[in-house]
Order: C-alpha cells, then sequence, then structure tokens
C-alpha cells in the first residue's frame, strides 16, 4: 500500500484500501490503496481523468465507493457527506473554488461554523476569526468584509484555504491550491504547510507542477486509468521518472518549436489603458510569432486581454487588429478574426451545463443549415472533427461538458477558437490546472498554430501565463507586465526567469 513515512507517528492518519468506482461504463477507479501519516504531505499525481479526485472525493464525502474501506485514526471511517467529513475533520479544497460569490469573505471561511448567541450570528466574532486566519496565511490586507466577487482569483484560492484551515481539520486536501496563485503567495503556502506538517497534519497535495510537488511533498502517490501506476519516498524520483509514470511513455520534447517565420502585423497597440489596468501598454504581433506576458498576478495581464478583446472598456490607447482599428465589443472582434480563451474555465470560458458539440460550435453556427436552422448531424460532424483532431476524451459531442476533466474542457475551449478560424488568438493561462500530457498537446497545437498546418496560414498568439518555464519554452518573445504598465517585448534568447522576475517586481 502507498504508505507516506510521518515523522509525527508511524501509523497512517487515514487508509484507503482497494477503492473502486464506476460511472456507467467508465471506470473512475480501480483498487486503489492510499495511505498517509500524520505529519507528512502526500503529493498525488496523474493526468486528468487518472481518478485523482474521484479518490479525494471519496475521502471527503462528496462520492461513495462501490467497493474498498477507509480508516481514519485507527477506526472505521465511511462519511455519507461532505459535512460528515468536515466533522470527523477532513476538509477538501477543489481545484474549481466553491465560494459563495454574494457573501463576504468571513461569511465564506464560517459559513456553517458561524459562532451564534441565542440564535442570532456573531457578525463581529465571524470577522475577529477570519481575520486572525488570513493573518496566520500572511495575507491581512484581505478584508473579512469584502464581498468575494470583487476579489481577484488569487485573493479567492487564498480565502478557500483560510475556510479549511478554521474547521480545525487534521486531513487536508489541497487540489492545485497554487493555480491561480503569485510566487510569493506559493511561497507563503509551503511556509504554512511546513507549518501544519510540524503540528501533525496529514496533506495529501495534488498538482500539475511537478517542480512545486518535488518542493513541498515527503512522499507520492502515481494514478493512471484509475489505478496505482507507482509510489514511494519523493526524494528518490526524478520529474521525468514521474511523467513517464503518469502517462506510460516518456514525452521527449515537452516544448515543441518549429521555425518561424513573422509575417504582416495582426495586432497593433499603442498606450491602451483601461479604467484600473493595464496602465500603459504598447506592443505588435505579427502572424507567424507567440508573444508571451509575464508578470505577477493582479500586474494588469488579464485586464489587457480583456480589453484587447472588448470585454473591459478602454480609457485611452488605440488597438488595432488587421485592418480594423479602435475598440470593439466581443462580437466585433469575433468578426475580425480575434478570438479570446479566458482563465476563469467554468465561470467564462465553457457553458459546463451544454454538451461538448454546442461548446464548440456556439460561436458560428450558421454553416449547420440553411435560413438559420439548425441541423444536428452537421453541428455533430464539425464536432466530431475537433474531437478527433485535440484528442478531446469523451463519449462523443453529445456528452456534458461539466463531466469532462478539466484539461479536455480547456480542449474544447480551444477547439472553439479553431472551428471560428480566428488568425488572432488571445489566450489566458491556456494550461491553468491541466496535466504534463495534456499541457504538451496544447504546446504542439499552439506551435503549429504558429507555424501554419494543413494548409492554413500561420496564426498569432497572445499568451498570458504564470508559468515562466512555459512563456520561455513557447514563445517567441517575451513582455513583461509590472503594476499595469507593459514593458517592451524581447526575444526569448535575451531573457531568463531571473531577468524576467526582476523586471516583474520592478
Amino acid at each position: 500500500m502507498p504508505e507516506s513515512n510521518g515523522s509525527m507517528m508511524n501509523t497512517p492518519s487515514f487508509m484507503m484500501r482497494s477503492i473502486s468506482k464506476r460511472f456507467g461504463g467508465t471506470v473512475a477507479l480501480d483498487g486503489v490503496d492510499l495511505a498517509v501519516s500524520a505529519g507528512s504531505v502526500h503529493a498525488l499525481v496523474g493526468e486528468n481523468g487518472a481518478g485523482k479526485s474521484t479518490l479525494m472525493k471519496v475521502l471527503s464525502g462528496a462520492i461513495q465507493p462501490d467497493a474498498g474501506s477507509m480508516v481514519l485514526n485507527g477506526r472505521p471511517y465511511r462519511p455519507r457527506s461532505p459535512l460528515e467529513a468536515r466533522r470527523a475533520g477532513v476538509a477538501m479544497i477543489y481545484q474549481e473554488l466553491s465560494l459563495a460569490p454574494h457573501l463576504s469573505v468571513a461569511e465564506n471561511i464560517m459559513l456553517g461554523m458561524e459562532p451564534a448567541r441565542l440564535g442570532f450570528i456573531r457578525g463581529r466574532e465571524s470577522r475577529r476569526r477570519a481575520a486572525a486566519t488570513l493573518d496566520r496565511l500572511g495575507h491581512p490586507e484581505i478584508s473579512p468584509e469584502s464581498p468575494i466577487n470583487r476579489l481577484p482569483m488569487a485573493a479567492r484560492q487564498i480565502v478557500e484555504i483560510a475556510r479549511a484551515l478554521t474547521i480545525g481539520c487534521r486531513v487536508l486536501v489541497l487540489d492545485e491550491p497554487t493555480s491561480s496563485l503569485a510566487e510569493k503567495d506559493v511561497a507563503r503556502l509551503f511556509d504554512l504547510i511546513a507549518t501544519l506538517k510540524a503540528d501533525g497534519h496529514a496533506i495529501v497535495y495534488i498538482s500539475h507542477f511537478l517542480e512545486e510537488v518535488k518542493q513541498v511533498a515527503d512522499r507520492f502517490t502515481v494514478l493512471r486509468d484509475g489505478a496505482v501506476a507507482g509510489y514511494g519516498a519523493m526524494a528518490d524520483v526524478t520529474v521525468d521518472a514521474l511523467v513517464a509514470l503518469m502517462v506510460g511513455r516518456e514525452i521527449r520534447q515537452l516544448y515543441p518549436r518549429t521555425p518561424r517565420t513573422p509575417g504582416d502585423a495582426l495586432l497593433d497597440v499603442q498606450e491602451l489603458a483601461g479604467v484600473a489596468r493595464p496602465e500603459s501598454a504598447s506592443l505588435t504581433l505579427r502572424r507567424g510569432e507567440v508573444l508571451g506576458i509575464a508578470g505577477l498576478v493582479g500586474a494588469g495581464r488579464t485586464e489587457l486581454l480583456r480589453a484587447l478583446f472588448g470585454l473591459d472598456p478602454v480609457r485611452r490607447g488605440s488597438i488595432r487588429v488587421a485592418a480594423w482599428a479602435g475598440p470593439a465589443s466581443p462580437l466585433r472582434r469575433w468578426a475580425q478574426g480575434a478570438g479570446f480563451l479566458s482563465e476563469d474555465r467554468k465561470d467564462e470560458g465553457l457553458a459546463v451545463g451544454l454538451s461538448v458539440a454546442d461548446n464548440i460550435t456556439l460561436s458560428s453556427m450558421r454553416r449547420f443549415g440553411p435560413l438559420g436552422i439548425l441541423l444536428p448531424s452537421r453541428q455533430q460532424a464539425a464536432a466530431d472533427d475537433w474531437i478527433v483532431k485535440l484528442g478531446i476524451r469523451c463519449r462523443d459531442g453529445r456528452q456534458t461538458v461539466a463531466e469532462l476533466s478539466g484539461g479536455n474542457q480547456q480542449k474544447i475551449a480551444l477547439a472553439r477558437l479553431l472551428h471560428h478560424d480566428v488568425d488572432l488568438l488571445l489566450l489566458d493561462e491556456p494550461t491553468r490546472g491541466i496535466d504534463v500530457a495534456s499541457k504538451a498537446q496544447v504546446y504542439q497545437l499552439i506551435d503549429r498554430l504558429a507555424c501554419g498546418s494543413g494548409g492554413q496560414p500561420p496564426k498569432a498568439v497572445l499568451m498570458v501565463s504564470s508559468h515562466l518555464p512555459e512563456l520561455l519554452g513557447v514563445c517567441d518573445r517575451i513582455a513583461v507586465m509590472c503594476r499595469g504598465r507593459l514593458g517592451p517585448a524581447r526575444p526569448v534568447a535575451e531573457v531568463n526567469e531571473h531577468a524576467i522576475m526582476m523586471e516583474a517586481v520592478g
């Protein structure tokens, strides 16, 4: 059984034995064993769809296993709901945040645990406890009274973590906890994890950033196709070996780079300023080129892409997309050949309640029937073509997007841009929350788009990413945004991670 050698005690804090789960004809978990000791950090890694989230949902009471048993603190454990798991001391922080956007920070942190007297919630005490937890996390600047929907993604992630810690849990599951955090916030989180580990907590750490996994975890378990593919001490395994266990093969070239020849300018931006961010941004992007935008969370990178696509208002400056000049609505940008991929896949990037086919074709459906009539067979055929081309793993185009893994959802969001046949792709964190194999496929796709393939002319790609090795591996030039101002774009051969970070922090 994969078991952590925790420093606080020899017996595991929890054990999962022979856990199995099916969803219809799909085997999600096939006899998985996992044990984690108190005072240790155990990395659970694998591709999207490998079974990691399903296994942790079993642990946290969100779903019931078909077979297998669990032991928590030496006693039989079978939670019937997440609330029951919380009361037993198990907290789960999901990759897609589960906050109530209309409530305040304090109300979210204390939800279900509100201090009360005579049936009335003690708001002041709730805010005090929330503030104490945020201070412990190193984020006293987040006001307990702030509405969640007014916070940036990074701050929302901190609130989610604060809520789990306030429960007083002894088992903490972190699912992609750093996916929206800046580097300094990641460092603070790692310091907190070290403190929790020293206090005897058992921590399961799920991440696609294998460099993080190597840094923070004591032991690891790799899942592939719902079964354990390998486990052991983290000190005894390399990143390449982890990747090979995850995908069942070696990925020889993570960042492919076909020779590119930049052509005519498809995007020209001069002194662009939004209402709040960006403060000033100028750039030129040519066909056959990938231009990366680096910077810390909150620097204004996302706001820049949103302003370019017409989602956010422009205060001053000029935008030219191909032959069209001036600000425009998103509908006009689509017509001008520009497409936008949001970092917020769940709320903005996809209609998760609709089918795969609907999501792929939603922005361009005129070709599927005469006089505005939609012929499902034509729509399905178009969707099937992209499903095959991008390797989207689903039953068929009629399957609901919400049922798919994060990596497959991201491919669907990209497929919509390709189906619309845009020339300019604005990509905001295109590999956020997806596994190594899916990242490699996205990188290959970006490379093919920039070079031109299948008789199609080269595209122009503007890409925002918080992962510097990704930008250095994929892009031709990189510009750094600091406090709302975009610096000059430099060839990747002239920059490195240290230089980018020095510019990002000003």
